[in-house]
């Protein structure tokens, strides 16, 4: 007999679509090769008031293993661990990663500097640890806000019904630079089909991002937009204007909140390797990359590809645009 299993949140999004494809829990649990036990306490335990939503329900586990009871240790007895191993002379970085490895307490490695140049300002000796002492160290983690963007909307603003993925139109964009940083691609990725629209651009500009982006979904459905905080997206507003749409923003080095984009811009890298000259790169390359990618079947997608689920959809409006 076969016992219950943790499933990975790329299951539960296989779930959610052969849901609303009208598959049955016997026949989800035969794609997914579980058990149908596991399907059914997959459902039972992680829906929402609004269905089942995969995102939704990875939340829910992570919640509950969080809840699981765990030895408590004060914040005086794991302080005093780490100053314990920076006498040793471990690098902030290091003490950070051992703690992770040995599910303690974590504690990032710009705290643990922050901590050691304080210790410093009270007569402190802890500094003398370090590898370089210099006083001012930089700080690759903290974000830049040197040409910040303007008029931002934070993605904490964006419709629930964007999570939800049950219409067509949602949109994450995103860039993919090439060799010594010489021109990039915009790739643009449809949330609910996975269809993809990518562009190259001689430079990583917002005035070239912007044309490219406007070009490349001109004549799509376009309901919102989510990017990153790359200064190349700095003319949002005018993108959200041309294609009559919402533009949203992520948190800083919060790539996980554009998921979608970030996997498909792995499916691009195959073709464009990170060591390659983008300069080289011919729009009849771009093409055909597109159309492999979007011809190409999903699993996510119940096996139909991104063309089939995307004009479909397209097809339904239609039909009830024409009826009403």
């Amino acid at each position: 007999m076969k016992k219950y299993q943790q499933l990975t949140l790329e299951q539960r999004y296989q779930i959610s679509a052969l849901l609303k494809l009208g598959f049955n829990k016997s026949a989800i649990a035969e794609e997914l090769r579980v058990h149908k036990s596991t399907v059914g306490r997959e459902l039972r335990r992680n829906r929402s008031r609004r269905g089942y939503r995969a995102k939704f329900a990875d939340g829910q586990r992570r919640g509950r293993r969080k809840q699981k009871l765990k030895p408590r240790i004060s914040e005086q007895t794991w302080t005093a661990e780490v100053d314990e191993q920076i006498k040793r002379q471990w690098s902030p970085e290091q003490i950070s990663g051992r703690r992770a490895l040995n599910g303690q307490p974590k504690v990032s490695h710009e705290w643990i500097y922050q901590r050691i140049y304080r210790d410093k300002q009270h007569g402190g000796t802890l500094y003398l640890n370090l590898r370089c002492q210099r006083t001012r160290r930089k700080r690759y983690g903290k974000y830049d806000k040197r040409g910040s963007l303007v008029n931002q909307v934070s993605i904490e603003m964006r419709p629930p019904v964007v999570d939800e993925k049950t219409r067509v139109g949602d949109w994450e964009l995103d860039t993919v630079i090439g060799k010594r940083h010489r021109q990039a691609i915009v790739s643009m990725t449809e949330r609910k089909s996975k269809l993809l629209r990518i562009k190259k651009v001689g430079r990583k500009t917002a005035a070239l991002v912007n044309q490219a982006v406007c070009r490349a979904l001109a004549g799509l459905q376009v309901h919102t937009l989510t990017s990153d905080n790359g200064r190349e997206f700095a003319e949002h507003e005018k993108i959200a204007k041309q294609l009559k749409a919402s533009f949203y923003f992520c948190h800083p080095y919060s790539s996980w909140e554009r998921g979608l984009n970030e996997n498909t811009n792995g499916l691009i890298r195959q073709y464009f390797p990170k060591q390659m000259e983008l300069v080289t790169i011919t729009e009849r390359q771009i093409i055909q990359v597109e159309e492999k990618l979007n011809n190409r079947p999903r699993k996510t997608l119940g096996y139909q590809t991104p063309n089939e689920v995307y004009f479909k959809e397209q097809e339904q409006l239609q039909k009830v645009a024409l009826t009403t």
